[in-house]
């Protein structure tokens, strides 16, 4: 059975689309380009299956629908740049069923000129067809923001540039189905720029409140009550909090060496950002040592190991590397995560407490990389001998905050 539209990649961008493609009564085709860390909760999969979701059975599937989205991961490569693999994947398989007058949107992210230069010789070459004259061809860039349950695909603007005028109203027409709002940028390169933009705010932002984070605890200064007052600003503010890193599919790109110059604030936000999962075991060390203890042989109990509160996404998680150096210097490392049931670091399993509050107790330093709603953050820091939260979420005075 045909169907309105094939999300070619289920992974973190491709299922988000999927799922609002289904809710606006969109009948919807998946095919997947590759091992994909996207994840659906057994409730939201049988609502997708009950509103006409279906996986391919094969490719020529993609051949018979209106509009084919390219959601594959594009994670970072040895370059520097995303690496096009998945993306080449897809446009190869879809270009080889692809039909006249479909429309073929891309969301990964991707570097501006992607579009034009890399999927369209491919799309052109393997089926024959020209982009702007035989099929339509856009850009769009992905805005998911996992777990947010304020804003959704339906209230979310959606940005579209298209190849031709006619590209970017089929795409628009497509998205007005999803959306309450559609905006028309100039061209594909003005759309993928939007998606460098927005994710190089969010790092570079999020590197200014980590170095700020630095600076103030060496000042003596709270930071916390800082933000707290800061974003009373109505006007030229916005408020990011410091962390122990940055996780998550939306990597910054500088460019470096794919532009006629790098973006250098993105460059030393990269660094400062990166630098983060060393200064929280840094500051991990000298509260045992304040408190008589050394980090080798001590007993440390990391909580939330994901990249985002409430999702059980570890997708560049900083946890990873936090617990990686405290293993390196000799402590014996536990977690807790209501969403992990298993965790393995240096191809060594994690052992998991099972009663968090005996842990924490047990423990000589308990560290809170992440806020999961579950955790009840006034009795652990009751409970914990030794609480450094990174994340500012514990009352004032309950914990050492980063």
């Amino acid at each position: 059975m045909p169907a309105d539209l094939a999300v070619i990649g289920l992974g973190p961008y491709g299922l988000p689309l999927a799922q609002a493609a289904i809710e606006a009564g969109i009948s919807t085709l998946g095919y997947r380009t590759g091992p994909e860390p996207g994840s659906l909760t057994p409730a939201e999969l049988r609502r997708m299956l009950a509103g006409g979701f279906r996986t391919a059975a094969g490719p020529a599937e993609l051949g018979r629908v209106r509009t084919a989205v390219i959601c594959a991961p594009t994670p970072p490569a040895g370059h520097g740049g995303p690496d096009l693999g998945q993306v080449e994947a897809a446009a190869r398989t879809l270009a080889a069923h692809l039909r006249p007058h479909t429309t073929v949107i891309l969301e990964s992210p991707v570097r501006p000129g992607t579009t034009e230069e890399f999927l369209r010789p491919l799309l052109e070459e393997g089926s024959g067809l020209r982009a702007g004259r035989d099929f339509h061809l856009a850009y769009s860039p992905s805005r998911v923001d996992p777990g947010n349950r304020d804003f959704t695909p339906a209230n979310t603007p959606k940005v579209i540039g298209g190849l031709t005028s006619a590209c970017t109203e089929s795409a628009a027409a497509f998205y007005g189905r999803l959306t309450d709002k559609v905006v028309r940028a100039r061209g594909p390169r003005e759309a993928e720029t939007v998606q460098l933009l927005e994710t190089n705010f969010r790092h570079v932002n999020i590197a200014l409140v980590n170095e700020m984070s630095v600076l103030c605890h060496d000042l003596g200064v709270d930071l916390w009550d800082v933000i707290r007052c800061a974003e009373t600003k109505p006007f030229g503010f916005q408020t990011f909090r410091p962390g122990p890193g940055v996780g998550g599919h939306s990597v910054p790109q500088d460019l470096t060496g794919h532009a006629p110059r790098s973006l250098r604030l993105v460059e030393l936000a990269q660094q400062v950002n990166d630098q983060m999962p060393r200064y929280v075991v840094q500051r991990a060390a000298a509260l045992l040592n304040e408190h008589g203890k050394s980090a080798r042989g001590a007993r440390v109990l990391l909580l939330g190991v994901t990249y985002k509160a409430d999702l059980a996404d570890q997708r560049a998680t900083p946890a990873e590397e936090v617990a990686t150096r405290l293993i390196s210097l000799g402590a014996a490392v536990s977690y807790h995560d209501p969403h992990i049931p298993s965790w393995n670091i240096l191809d060594r399993p994690i052992p998991r407490a099972d009663s968090l509050y005996e842990a924490a107790a047990d423990a000589d330093l308990t560290i809170l990389l992440q806020q999961h709603r579950t955790y009840d953050l006034q009795g652990l820091s009751v409970k914990a001998q030794l609480l450094l939260d990174t994340r500012g979420a514990t009352p004032t005075g309950a914990a050492h905050r980063l």
